[in-house]
């Protein structure tokens, strides 16, 4: 088991989703139970995915998890691109949200190397 609380890459998502949350607070109101929901949702499984697989016996299980987490980072970036293409995003919103994501989306990558590496 690892302590996830100790990895940059759960800090910087769970940064985000404060970010995020606050930015998404603005989208229209008739898209709260639509994209806005939607994108919060993928969000939210990036740090609670890499939370529940450090909390695994195996590293594989924790490699699994990072997996998961990763996708859904993608299914974010795809969601934010869509709001952003709607024109849902206010200032410079976007831009700083997308550049956090890319960044994680990398961080995750990494860590997931790491295990095919070394042990970790």
């Amino acid at each position: 088991m690892h302590n996830f609380r100790d990895l940059e890459v759960w800090t910087k998502s769970m940064k985000l989703c404060k970010i995020f949350y606050l930015a998404s607070s603005n989208f229209p109101k008739d898209e709260l139970f639509g994209l806005t929901s939607q994108a919060r949702r993928s969000l939210i499984s990036i740090p609670s995915n890499i939370a529940e697989g450090a909390g695994r016996d195996t590293n594989a299980q924790f490699s699994h998890f990072l997996n998961i987490a990763l996708g859904s980072s993608f299914e974010f970036e795809t969601q934010i691109l869509i709001a952003n293409d709607l024109g849902f995003f206010k200032n410079d919103d976007f831009n700083i949200i997308y550049s956090e994501i890319k960044h994680i989306q990398n961080m995750l990558a990494k860590l997931k190397q790491k295990f095919n590496t070394q042990t970790f």
